[in-house]
């Protein structure tokens, strides 16, 4: 049986569901809609099972530590489902939070309020970050610094950004973000 194409996303509330949903659905692939909680309520042996049954990829699947700086359920789980011999990563959309007490992640990119590529990292709102490192600062976002993921993309708050990724219009910041780790990965798998 082929792996399983999976994408990471670092958020679990209830409009990040909605949105992601609503992307799942824009781009032709799946989410996981009982990931979403805050914290994330499955385990990780759910999660895989609920991939694995999945009828098409790529699969979205959220992951939440509910605002918590240290590891918790939500990077656990991550880390087993980013792990797991049956699921190919094929990135993560890492989201931006208040959590000040967190080193971050690096990303490869960021995508701002408006849907603009930009190399540096991005805050809740959507908004850049003065820095000189594209990095993006959150609650579930230290565990992906022990794993190799392909593509890792930084965003703000999905479904949120000042109502300018809001699922009345398409949620089209977190489509676009999805999209381009579809973009990337494909491309790579052609060279």
């Amino acid at each position: 049986m082929p792996r399983r194409k999976v994408i990471l996303v670092t958020d679990g509330d209830q409009i990040a569901k909605d949105s992601l949903e609503k992307a799942a659905k824009n781009i032709g692939g799946r989410c996981i809609s009982l990931s979403a909680g805050n914290p994330s309520p499955l385990t990780a042996d759910s999660l895989v099972s609920f991939i694995t049954q999945a009828a098409y990829d790529p699969i979205l699947v959220m992951f939440d530590d509910c605002g918590s700086s240290k590891t918790g359920s939500g990077e656990s789980n991550l880390y087993e489902v980013a792990t797991h011999p049956d699921i190919e990563v094929l990135g993560a959309l890492v989201v931006a939070s208040n959590c000040m007490r967190s080193r971050g992640t690096p990303v490869h990119m960021s995508l701002d309020s408006y849907g603009n590529i930009v190399s540096t990292g991005v805050n809740k709102f959507g908004y850049h970050q003065r820095q000189r490192t594209a990095r993006i600062y959150g609650d579930t976002v230290e565990i992906l610094n022990k794993l190799s993921i392909p593509v890792i993309i930084g965003i703000g708050d999905i479904g949120k950004m000042r109502h300018r990724d809001t699922i009345l219009i398409g949620s089209p910041v977190t489509t676009k973000a999805i999209q381009l780790i579809l973009n990337i990965h494909y491309q790579n798998e052609t060279k």
